[in-house]
């Protein structure tokens, strides 16, 4: 897909990022994630007044193709959600595409934006989780040069879920 821009997210663009999310968890996580509670519960109203909150804490792209956003990423230079990894200093913190368009290379763009972008920081170490029961995701990820290095245990609604980190050298 050639037309693709990878652009800041401006508010207007919170409604589109949380239905790709919300779509996203639906087809990623079917019968990883516990369905009634988590995945068909999800409040949207809720998500976009708490994007329009944080939208602007970390970075956020989108993925534009022919004037709608069909993906996004967020991502942070920092060590603020590894601190027990110390050496890591980034970490790309959701990267989404709308199912439909998924291996057309939307996702590659927004992950390579970040890693230039982390680049440009001079930052050496980035860390990605990913649940580790979502063997598409996982699939990229390696494909994207990430190795695992740490397994950690996550609660969405009353469960605990295995994620993994994969490592990045920038």
């Amino acid at each position: 897909m050639e037309n693709i821009i990878i652009r800041n997210i401006e508010e207007k663009d919170i409604p589109s990022v949380v239905d790709i999310q919300i779509e996203g968890w639906k087809s990623a996580y079917k019968g990883i994630i516990d369905d009634k509670d988590i995945l068909y519960a999800v409040n949207r109203k809720e998500k976009i007044e708490k994007r329009k909150k944080d939208y602007k804490e970390t970075g956020f792209i989108v993925a534009e193709l022919n004037n709608q956003v069909v993906g996004f990423c967020r991502y942070i230079d920092s060590n603020k959600f590894t601190q027990d990894i110390s050496y890591i200093d980034c970490e790309l913190i959701a990267l989404y595409v709308k199912p439909n368009l998924k291996y057309n290379g939307i996702g590659t763009k927004l992950f390579q934006f970040v890693l230039n972008e982390f680049k440009s920081k001079n930052k050496t170490k980035m860390i990605v989780w990913c649940l580790k029961d979502n063997e598409s995701s996982k699939k990229f990820y390696t494909k994207m040069g990430g190795k695992i290095i740490k397994e950690k245990t996550i609660k969405i609604g009353e469960n605990e879920y295995l994620e993994v980190g994969f490592e990045y050298n920038i």
